[in-house]
């Protein structure tokens, strides 16, 4: 268990220093009263598990409800297949392809499923069934994190506990990551539910459960999530080392069930796959092929970052937090260091909090040493960067809260210390919540855009895209049977093609396995992905009015000028990002409180429809 401040213990020879005076005279404090005071402080901080749930499900039902879709891939290798599952059409990537086949089919069949069960319901249509699935996604999230906070309570602190919460959902960190569809956030719940599984020894040591629960986040996931269970793999070794020969055994008997449900997990995904692609494809040894050993270049075809990356955004998104996960491991050793002595505090739950505090190490390190950085490779460590913060924040506030008159702050008022922690926090919880609403404001306009469709638009148009194919949220915002097509532009990578809709073989899903062209590794232009301009009675366009004359290139024309071609359906507010101020973008902030330079700069993000 974590350390805690302790003084020195009390008995009959010798009182405490700081015991409590009565009528001029130090006075007794009996052991077991201390502890009963302890215990009292420790409740103070404890909340009903349900109450816990139900504030991580709001602040990711708000997730669900509000948050933009922040990486196109979600799009593109998420959403789209699942819609091909669920409405026989839908964009494909190159990763489906069944010449490279490094998506598992099975994630997408659970996802597509979910969004299915909308159909259920009264009044159901493509855009209740896309929101549909992220509130499942906010349902489980929440239940993930609320066995892994409850595993702290347990194993640490309730107090640790409660700042845990707090770390999570007042952070935009948990805004992107809670409800978002991809193999990163699934594996950040898996850790989480592992993590909990792993943390809590009451009822017996559950290590063959853990890994499980952290398998099927890889295996079904993201295989490199699996490394955020060797910290607590390495202490299970550790301790059966130095255990008796019995001892040694169930640790082997636990660890080979772990490893057991790992490959029937593994099998089972092929078995999926083998479905799906009509070939025996292990598609988490793809994954891991195209990542570490690609002659092609792998995934640094798409941009690498400097080793500051990941700094500079985990500080964004975390805030203060973020600077105390950092401090987590140097805080805790000091504390080891210099707190007095107290039996209870043994060498195993000291290590056990080094095992706790070490994933999120881990996982920083070994990422931030890959050239290719995005911010969702952050996401399965979220949780623990919680945990390292809300550790390192208790390890503070007992050192703050030391009320021994001998020392300086212990002379520091009781009402003061509190005005200073409760304003620290708010300012954290406000900090959060600026950039929250921040990034919902800036760039909501792509999830809104596309309503008026319903009223004018018809099952056999098309809506094109150009230098906005990015923002394409997915075709679950598009009427049924309304497709999705590019047109050039400046850029000069691979777009996605589209699953074929033949019917054969079985009738079920022919694109996933059917042959396909124009997909390739290599990020390489493929021109068979564009369709004339003049063939889309849609289009997407971003237009920046503030920028004056500014030269547009060649294939990126402002389209809605031309009102001889083009007439405006519906135009939103989009963030001029390239004009405005790093402050503002990073957070939301009041125009009437800040200078001309900082206020943010906007353009538009426009539907319009070709004149006939």
């Amino acid at each position: 268990m974590a350390p805690k401040p302790q003084g020195k213990a009390a008995s009959g020879a010798k009182e405490p220093a700081n015991a409590p005076a009565t009528g001029g005279k130090r006075e007794f404090v009996h052991p077991s009263a201390k502890h009963a005071r302890k215990k009292a402080i420790q409740d103070a901080f404890a909340i009903e598990p349900i109450k816990a749930f139900y504030i991580f499900l709001a602040a990711n039902v708000v997730a669900a409800l509000f948050s933009p879709i922040q990486d196109c891939d979600e799009t593109f290798n998420y959403w789209e297949p699942a819609h091909y599952l669920s409405h026989g059409y839908g964009l494909q990537t190159w990763e489906y392809s069944p010449d490279y086949a490094i998506r598992s089919w099975l994630y997408i069949a659970l996802h597509a499923a979910g969004a299915n069960l909308r159909r259920l319901l009264p009044r159901s249509n493509k855009v209740a069934e896309f929101y549909f699935l992220r509130y499942l996604l906010a349902a489980a999230c929440a239940l993930s994190q609320t066995l892994m906070w409850r595993a702290v309570c347990l194993a640490l602190n309730p107090r640790v506990g409660l700042l845990f919460i707090v770390a999570l959902v007042f952070s935009p960190g948990n805004f992107h990551a809670s409800t978002a569809f991809l193999p990163s956030s699934f594996a950040m719940y898996m850790a989480m539910v592992g993590t909990a599984a792993f943390m809590n020894w009451r009822g017996g040591i559950k290590t063959s459960q853990a890994m499980f629960w952290f398998a099927v986040g890889a295996v079904l996931g993201w295989p490199f999530a699996m490394a955020l269970c060797a910290p607590f793999v390495l202490e299970e070794v550790f301790f059966a080392l130095l255990s008796d020969t019995e001892r040694r055994f169930e640790a082997c008997l636990r660890l080979f069930r772990g490893a057991a449900a790992t490959i029937l997990l593994v099998v089972f995904d092929t078995g999926v796959n083998l479905f799906f692609y009509r070939k025996l494809e292990i598609v988490p040894w793809n994954i891991i092929k195209y990542n570490i050993f690609s002659s092609t270049g792998g995934p640094n075809l798409y941009g690498t970052e400097p080793w500051t990356f990941y700094f500079k955004n985990l500080l964004l998104n975390f805030n203060v937090w973020f600077i105390l996960a950092l401090l987590s491991l140097p805080l805790f050793l000091l504390q080891k260091l210099f707190s007095r002595h107290n039996p209870g505090h043994t060498f195993q739950s000291g290590l056990r909090t080094v095992v706790f505090l070490s994933p999120f190490y881990l996982w920083l390190a070994v990422f931030t040493l890959q050239p290719h950085k995005e911010e969702r490779f952050m996401y399965p460590a979220y949780p623990f960067l919680a945990l390292n913060a809300a550790l390192a924040a208790h390890t503070l506030l007992a050192a703050f809260g030391n009320a021994d008159p001998a020392s300086l702050v212990g002379r520091i008022p009781a009402r003061l210390k509190l005005a200073v922690v409760a304003l620290g926090l708010l300012a954290t919880v406000d900090v959060g919540l600026a950039r929250i609403y921040g990034l919902y404001a800036a760039y909501r306009a792509p999830m809104a855009l596309y309503a008026p469709l319903a009223q004018v638009g018809a099952p056999e148009d098309t809506v094109c895209f150009g230098k906005d194919w990015y923002r394409f949220p997915t075709s679950f915002f598009l009427p049924r049977d309304m497709h999705a097509k590019w047109v050039r532009s400046e850029f000069r990578g691979l777009l996605p093609g589209e699953f074929s809709e033949a019917r054969t073989g079985f009738g079920f899903w022919g694109g996933t396995w059917l042959p396909t062209n124009g997909l390739n590794d290599r990020n390489e232009e493929d021109p068979g992905k564009y369709v004339d301009l003049r063939s889309c009675v849609f289009l997407v366009d971003t237009r920046y009015p503030e920028r004056g004359g500014e030269r547009l290139p060649p294939n990126e024309p402002d389209y809605s000028r031309d009102v001889d071609k083009w007439e405006v359906v519906q135009c939103l507010p989009f963030l001029d990002a390239e004009r405005t101020h790093f402050l503002a973008r990073a957070m939301w902030l009041p125009d009437a409180f800040v200078p001309d330079r900082l206020k943010r700069k906007w353009g538009e993000h426009c539907l319009l429809k070709q004149r006939r």
